[in-house]
């Protein structure tokens, strides 16, 4: 299985600090940052574009942007976010009838694919064809828009179903995950852990993504025993 990584949401920083928010995370221990970038059309919200994601990546040249894109049209953004410097661009299988394409596009600029379903999505809805061509699935584990929902704990079965397909891809879960969380996701199979308010808001952040790392690698050793 892929090795845990924990990627804050940056959406919980404060955003007036942004620059610095992004190097305390990676000082604290984050491998990755996850960027929920929302047009206002495949999402009621907009958040950060690719001028906000230059700027950091300017900033922080050896960041690794884990880019969330909630867009309607997903093929638009990639030339923009990897000029940027995006890292990892994770599109909504629901937000395109061509995925495959959408996967060329990604590839031919040089980043990683990441594709997404939300929680009234079957985990089926990603095929074999589409999860072979890409690095990472996305599992949200609240509906896309908005940060500070509440865990749906009945998306996580899809996490377990995509591990079982694809033993050896990163599988991500997204919304409401922190250490009350943690566990049935990472016993599902996930091994990319975004958390917003849980890492932003605590008083140690450092200690938060240990403990939550701790619990992913925990969850494998407990896979690799039965294997």
């Amino acid at each position: 299985m892929p090795r845990a990584i924990i990627s804050p949401s940056v959406l919980a920083s404060d955003f007036g600090q942004l620059t610095a928010e992004c190097k305390r995370m990676m000082k604290d221990g984050a491998e990755w940052l996850h960027m929920d970038v929302m047009d206002g059309h495949f999402v009621p919200n907009i958040t950060m574009g690719a001028p906000i994601l230059t700027s950091v990546h300017k900033a922080i040249p050896d960041i690794f942007m884990d880019c969330h894109m909630m867009v309607a049209n997903p093929i638009q953004w990639v030339d923009d976010i990897a000029d940027a410097g995006g890292a990892l661009y994770c599109f909504h299988i629901e937000a395109t009838s061509d995925p495959l394409s959408v996967i060329k596009k990604v590839r031919s600029r040089n980043m990683q694919v990441g594709v997404a379903i939300s929680p009234d999505t079957p985990s089926t809805a990603i095929t074999d064809e589409v999860a072979e061509a890409s690095d990472m699935l996305l599992v949200m584990t609240v509906h896309p828009g908005r940060g500070g929902q509440k865990f749906i704990e009945a998306c996580v079965p899809k996490v377990a179903e995509l591990r079982a397909r694809f033993p050896e891809k990163n599988i991500e879960v997204d919304g409401g995950v922190g250490p009350k969380t943690i566990h049935v996701c990472a016993e599902a199979g996930s091994n990319v852990i975004v958390a917003g308010t849980a890492i932003f808001g605590a008083q140690d952040a450092a200690e938060v993504i240990k403990q939550l790392k701790a619990s992913v690698m925990a969850a494998q050793a407990k896979f690799a025993a039965k294997a």
